[in-house]
């Protein structure tokens, strides 16, 4: 299996939106984690982790049920270098190691972290699926990747 770097898969579909095609983008992504499953999972669970793997992330802060306050630092192509902050929801499903987050905007952003043993004892592989109408698919997929590769490095040093 590969590791993130080798590409990110993903596929676009395009839907009419008023009279205009739109390509939706579809993503994903997979790593293996030198932690047993269940410790990942704990750690994705916990909502105040976020920004210690999520590029950009600044601050995640949950709110009542499944709601999130996050805030990022962007830096937009024409546009200055600010802070954002809106709100998220990320649902966590025990049964079956997952969680599914999405944000509301145009860009119709959700997507799913899955986790699931590893092929070696103390090992896990977590798989990133997302969606968005956001069509830059290269900078998507290296916005997976850095977060796979920071997930991994966050939690594996968590464990030492």
């Amino acid at each position: 299996m590969r590791e993130p770097g080798d590409g990110t898969n993903f596929r676009f579909r395009f839907v009419p939106v008023q009279g205009i095609w739109w390509a939706m983008g579809d993503y994903s992504d997979s790593i293996t984690v030198h932690v047993p499953s269940d410790r990942l999972f704990a750690y994705l669970s916990d909502v105040q982790h976020l920004p210690s793997y999520m590029p950009r992330l600044t601050s995640a802060r949950p709110q009542e049920g499944d709601k999130v306050t996050v805030t990022a630092h962007i830096d937009p192509p024409g546009a200055p270098e600010r802070d954002v902050t809106s709100e998220a929801w990320l649902r966590v499903r025990e049964e079956g190691k997952s969680l599914e987050w999405g944000a509301p905007g145009s860009h119709d952003y959700h997507g799913r972290l899955h986790v699931e043993d590893g092929e070696e004892d103390g090992t896990c592989r977590l798989t990133v699926e997302l969606h968005t109408e956001h069509t830059e698919g290269e900078q998507v997929g290296q916005g997976i990747q850095e977060a796979l590769n920071g997930l991994k490095r966050s939690v594996e040093s968590a464990e030492r």
